[in-house]
């Protein structure tokens, strides 16, 4: 698997190519909001400036899209608006950033050198549908259309598939670039060995990863409920801690094709249990071996720790995905921490994503020591499952050299549902 064939906005930028063009960029700012209705993190926001400022220092007039939330088409609430992201952007940019509700039909002005922020994407009619009509019609008032939202790169809709079939144009923005160079080559051309980290509650969400990296990896490195069920399908005892029986023999096939390769699945040899999964809770460390009927595995134990420390140490490449135990909770956060430490620490070439591996990063400050932290959490884990994400596949369709646009049928009336 290598990186996909993609027309990139830099090739759009070069010779003044972007000046008076209106581009459409769609952005992933589906950030989480704080109680107060501001912006918890804004690093998603953050991550899709270089593009913004590209296009807006190239004389573009600039327009950009995104989702929040799951909002139900044509009734957007108060709690999905895209207003505190309108705010945080003027602030970043150090410019006005218009929030434009009724955007549709392209009936809205945008300076060349300027920027607005279009409401919510999926309060459109045909959004979630992927429907061609609403992309002809966005279509019909954009010249360049720029994907830059790898977070929402596995979903085939409207504004991230139809719209990039249907512009005039289209082309990866430097994130999304970015995402696509650094995960193809690292599942296409690793140093080695590779090591693959797949941490989580189940097996069953993670389950084609999983046989994925199995033909790839050097060492595959199971964590939280999935180690749980590993470890339960060689017949060792796990108490009541969270697995899942019936994938004991679909986790067996993993190792065995493991084995046949001369690879290996790494499972912790010492963990952390205890009778209740709670921050007042004592843990105790036991063999895999020792686990009593009565308590559950929240974490990996010291020797397990180091042993890690080790395999990561001589790795080559690295990929990273879901963390080792409840690491949320502080009685069982040692393990995660050690991975996070580990994996900062090592001089292979690392890559991280996925939600809980973003949040352990930030929780043990390792951001700036892993070569490549993805902002993907569904799209990360499809495409290191070899799947072809819907965007993608639009971006690279329209790089072919008899690439034509797509514009189906007749204008999209994006009206509101009946009552």
């Amino acid at each position: 698997m290598g990186t996909p064939a993609f027309l990139r906005l830099e090739d759009f930028a070069r010779d003044g190519r972007l000046r008076g063009q209106r581009v459409f960029i769609r952005a992933d700012f589906n950030v989480p909001l704080a109680a107060d209705g501001g912006i918890a993190d804004d690093s998603r926001i953050r991550a899709a400036l270089p593009g913004i400022r590209l296009c807006l220092q190239s004389g573009a007039a600039v327009m950009l899209a995104s989702h929040l939330g799951r909002p139900r088409e044509g009734a957007l609430g108060a709690q999905d608006t895209l207003a505190p992201v309108a705010a945080r952007l003027a602030e970043l940019l150090g410019r006005p950033v218009p929030l434009v509700c009724d955007w549709v039909g392209g009936a809205f002005e945008v300076a060349p050198g300027d920027a607005v922020l279009l409401e919510n994407c999926r309060g459109n009619r045909g959004e979630k549908a992927d429907d061609p009509r609403l992309a002809a019609c966005i279509a019909s008032w954009i010249d360049l259309y720029v994907n830059d939202a790898f977070g929402a790169a596995h979903r085939a809709e409207c504004t991230t598939h139809a719209l990039a079939l249907a512009a005039p144009a289209a082309c990866a923005g430097p994130l999304m670039a970015a995402e696509l160079d650094a995960l193809g080559h690292a599942l296409a051309g690793p140093a080695r060995p590779l090591v693959a980290i797949v941490g989580g509650a189940k097996v069953s969400t993670k389950l084609g990863v999983l046989e994925t990296l199995a033909d790839r990896v050097d060492v595959l490195v199971a964590g939280g409920g999935i180690a749980n069920t590993f470890l339960a399908a060689r017949g060792g005892p796990v108490g009541t801690s969270l697995f899942e029986p019936a994938l004991l023999d679909a986790a067996a096939r993993v190792e065995q094709r493991l084995a046949r390769r001369g690879a290996r699945l790494w499972l912790p040899e010492d963990v952390v249990t205890a009778g209740r999964c709670a921050a007042d809770a004592r843990g105790t460390v036991r063999a895999t071996s020792a686990v009593p009927p009565g308590e559950m595995i929240l974490d990996v134990g010291p020797a397990s720790r180091a042993a890690l420390a080790g395999v990561l140490a001589a790795a080559g490449t690295i990929v990273w995905n879901g963390p080792l135990g409840v690491f949320e909770l502080a009685p069982f956060a040692a393990g995660t921490r050690a991975l996070a430490e580990a994996v900062a620490a090592s001089p292979a070439h690392s890559i991280a994503g996925g939600g809980d591996t973003l949040a352990a990063i930030a929780a043990f400050g390792v951001g700036e020591r892993i070569d490549y932290v993805s902002t993907g959490g569904g799209a990360f884990l499809e495409f290191l499952e070899g799947r072809e994400l819907p965007a993608v596949a639009a971006l690279r369709a329209r790089a072919l050299p008899n690439s034509r646009r797509i514009v189906p049928v007749p204008r999209f009336e994006n009206e509101p549902e009946a009552a």
